[in-house]
């Protein structure tokens, strides 16, 4: 098909490493360009090259562990990058965010005095030129709401497919599926159905009066002498799977694998899945964890396993720059996209 226009593919600084990747998947370089920080905090992203009348795609990782810069601080750098390749008269600009900040800021009836954060960020996304968003598993399917299609398209990327069978090449299949909540036992199906196994659930009752503290799981399902793989779109803390191991393990499971699409496993997350696998051991079990290459993990222990997403990155902007099926390109992707 014929493209847009020529593509173009722009990194922000915490995103060189992904945005090689997926430039190697499209066998095109990365057009030269940089953050600025200054002493007072204040940033800007300079383009060093001519980008005039380009398919322009912006690409930041939200979540960077160990960085000195916070969310806000990449999410407005992104900003400043569209609104650079803007400015330099792109012919179309999108923006490329494998995790979106704020998905989880549902509006609650009864908190009634608080803003609605995916919203925000989509007005913001839409007032600095933003052509269409690509992200990765979001939170909410009810985010695509929030855009005007007319101003910006949103394309969340499922990757039940090429996750389901990664996992399998890894040997990490399980007996059973699992959800850590209702709220996730949509998507636990698919991998179920994809890899052939049964599906159990567990509800989870959360404590809102303290943050990230889940009160107890309730398991619907048999698990007694099977290996269990737990699915989530999104683990932070490992507080709800933390609830969700000890459930099992109370239920009769032998081998745990925690799988999500995005492993930010911020504050206390790493120590609680450290002390689940030193807990899964003293059983005689074992304990693995999955994310994906969206949130990228550098010490991470020989216990954790990433999920590259480059290659579906890749497919998919070389599928917009072309007019093609997104959808089509999820359904075809391999184990090691």
């Amino acid at each position: 098909m014929v493209p847009r226009a020529p593509l173009c593919l722009i990194a922000c600084g915490e995103a060189t490493d992904i945005a090689g990747r997926v430039a190697d998947g499209l066998g095109v370089p990365v057009t030269p360009s940089h953050d600025s920080w200054f002493a007072c905090g204040e940033g800007k992203h300079v383009i060093d090259a001519n980008v005039r009348g380009n398919d322009v795609y912006v690409l930041q990782r939200a979540i960077v562990p160990g960085s000195d810069h916070s969310v806000y601080d990449r999410l407005i750098m992104a900003l400043h990058a569209v609104d650079a390749a803007r400015c330099a008269d792109a012919d179309r600009v999108t923006l490329v965010l494998p995790y979106l900040p704020g998905s989880r800021q549902d509006k609650r009836k009864e908190w009634v005095r608080e803003g609605v954060s995916t919203g925000l960020f989509a007005r913001m996304f839409e007032a600095a030129g933003v052509s269409m968003l690509i992200t990765v598993e979001p939170h909410n399917e009810a985010t695509i709401g929030c855009y005007r299609p007319r101003h910006a398209v949103f394309e969340g990327i499922t990757i039940t497919r090429p996750f389901s069978r990664f996992i399998t090449a890894a040997e990490l299949r399980c007996d059973v599926v699992a959800s850590t909540d209702v709220g996730g036992l949509e998507m636990a199906r698919d991998f179920a159905a994809y890899m052939q196994c049964d599906l159990v659930a567990l509800s989870k009752e959360r404590d809102y009066s303290k943050p990230n503290i889940v009160a107890r799981s309730t398991l619907i399902g048999d698990v007694r002498g099977r290996s269990v793989m737990i699915i989530d779109d999104i683990v932070d803390t490992a507080g709800s799977v933390v609830s969700a191991v000890e459930t099992l393990w109370e239920a009769g499971a032998t081998d745990i694998v925690i799988a999500a699409a995005h492993m930010l496993l911020s504050g206390p997350g790493w120590d609680r899945l450290n002390t689940l696998r030193k807990r899964a051991i003293e059983r005689g079990h074992s304990l693995h964890v999955v994310g994906t290459s969206g949130v990228h993990h550098p010490t991470a222990p020989a216990w954790y396993t990433e999920f590259p997403v480059e290659a579906l990155l890749a497919k998919v902007i070389r599928s917009v720059n072309t007019r093609g099926s997104v959808r089509a390109v999820e359904e075809r992707a391999p184990a090691d996209s």
